[in-house]
């Protein structure tokens, strides 16, 4: 069996991990701010699909095909098995895998140019060009949502381009995460739990809502998480924020691999041209005030 750590073999001259994390979360808002723009119901619904969370589990999964809820509950992890198999595999009877591929990268290029403005920039061309360099390093094994979307044709225009480069890192990043989460023993539910105590991620009710757990289920979880010394009254105890952290910092190796191929300076580049971006999408009200702990900065 290959292990973890035979994907993610030493590098030299390896940029700071500071650095592979910084610049992942800067670019992230300009994948994620999708799930929640108008403009993903707007065009996933007028090719048949229902409003709500059945765009949102077709949209993602589309890549990889018509597949069924157990792939979809496994790739995205942290949502509630009942509520996936509400969604899938009805919305293969309504549209097509192709169909959701297309109008989720209509959905993205309206989105984006409704918030950073309708003319792409050199900046944003810019920022395009150094993360599909920087996708030429990632390698599929072990990451079926980020394989799924690395066979989709790469889009021509300037603006999906980016949103399709931003997108490949994102999720393959995502796939690592996933790894990270079952070396540490976290389940979905778990994960969810424990990242929601850290003040980092979903609140309570908008985690629970939106991944669709029961009260009863949160509640076993956190028991569970509780009886391993991980969460107590407060949130997380020494133990939890220790493993939160490793969890991250293992995130981080397994996910180094794009930046490492275009070293220190282009990734500070990606930084210094996503940054303003991101924040563009913030003020602009991209991401709602109610759903994450911290806000988004």
């Amino acid at each position: 069996m290959v292990s973890v750590d035979q994907l993610t073999p030493p590098v030299d001259g390896a940029v700071d991990s500071r650095l592979v994390s910084r610049a992942h979360r800067t670019i992230e808002p300009l994948h994620s701010h999708t799930y929640f723009a108008p403009e993903l119901d707007e065009h996933l619904t007028a090719i048949g699909l229902r409003p709500g969370r059945m765009t949102y589990f077709a949209g993602r999964a589309a890549p990889m095909g018509a597949v069924g809820p157990g792939v979809v509950t496994a790739t995205f992890y942290n949502f509630a098995p009942g509520l996936v198999a509400r969604h899938v595999p009805r919305a293969w009877t309504l549209a097509s895998p192709e169909a959701v591929v297309e109008a989720r990268f209509a959905c993205a290029r309206a989105s984006l140019t409704r918030l950073l403005g309708d003319t792409p920039t050199e900046d944003v061309v810019e920022l395009g060009d150094l993360l599909a360099e920087a996708t030429t390093a990632l390698r599929p094994e072990a990451r079926a949502l980020y394989a799924g979307h690395a066979d989709l044709p790469w889009p021509t225009d300037p603006v999906t381009r980016l949103w399709h480069a931003v997108t490949l890192v994102r999720e393959h990043r995502g796939d690592g995460h996933l790894m990270a989460l079952q070396e540490h023993g976290l389940s979905g539910l778990e994960a969810l739990v424990t990242h929601t105590a850290s003040g980092r991620g979903f609140t309570e009710p908008a985690a629970q809502k939106t991944r669709g757990w029961s009260p009863e289920e949160w509640a076993e979880a956190t028991q569970r998480l509780a009886d391993r010394g991980l969460v107590d009254d407060a949130g997380l105890t020494d133990d939890g924020l220790a493993q939160r952290a490793a969890v991250e910092d293992r995130t981080d190796q397994l996910s180094r691999q794009p930046f490492d191929h275009l070293g220190t300076e282009r990734t500070e580049r990606v930084v210094e041209l996503a940054r303003p971006m991101a924040r563009t999408l913030t003020a602009h009200g991209a991401f709602p005030a109610d759903v994450f702990a911290g806000g988004r900065k």
